[in-house]
């Protein structure tokens, strides 16, 4: 039993929240279980769900995910852009150096190894000669980060599904 994967009436991704809320709303009507775990009952006719869908559309305004540390190296799956190393510590690196007017922006900055990073230093990625692995850009949202995290765990594929195109 854990989180469950909330939809809108339209069936978008709109956020995750506990067993416990997502059972209330279907109690009350305010939902429906798309999906179940079947090795978790409440009773002997209801399972807890793990994917609900909302019978009214929610309209939720556009929020942009903020650029902090720990959203990049999500972004990035915690990968040196430039030589693919998962081990030892991770920094942030600026496509075209802050000393050379580079902005903090999504597309500017990336992850690097210590090493990487001192390599480049204070040029672009084509004057070091080191390619980044991934163009840098601005992620879906944090609902994303979220249910990715929890599908590739093997915690919910059954989450898959609904989170195409986000």
């Amino acid at each position: 039993m854990g989180q469950v994967l909330v939809l809108n009436a339209s069936y978008e991704p709109l956020n995750i929240t506990s067993w416990r809320r997502a059972t209330v709303m279907m109690l009350k009507g305010k939902a429906e279980g798309l999906e179940h775990d079947p090795h978790h009952c409440l009773r002997d006719d209801f399972h807890v769900p793990t994917v609900i869908r909302l019978r009214q559309f929610v309209h939720v305004p556009f929020r942009q995910l903020a650029l902090t540390r720990r959203n990049l190296f999500q972004r990035d799956h915690h990968c040196c852009q430039y030589c693919g190393s998962r081990g030892g510590q991770l920094s942030i690196d600026h496509v075209l150096p802050r000393s050379r007017g580079g902005a903090d922006t999504w597309e500017n900055v990336t992850t690097a190894c210590l090493r990487c990073n001192v390599r480049k230093g204070n040029r672009t990625p084509q004057e070091a000669n080191m390619p980044l692995r991934h163009q840098p850009h601005r992620p879906a949202g944090h609902l994303s980060f979220e249910a990715r995290r929890q599908i590739q765990s093997g915690q919910r594929a059954d989450w898959a599904k609904y989170m195409i195109g986000s």
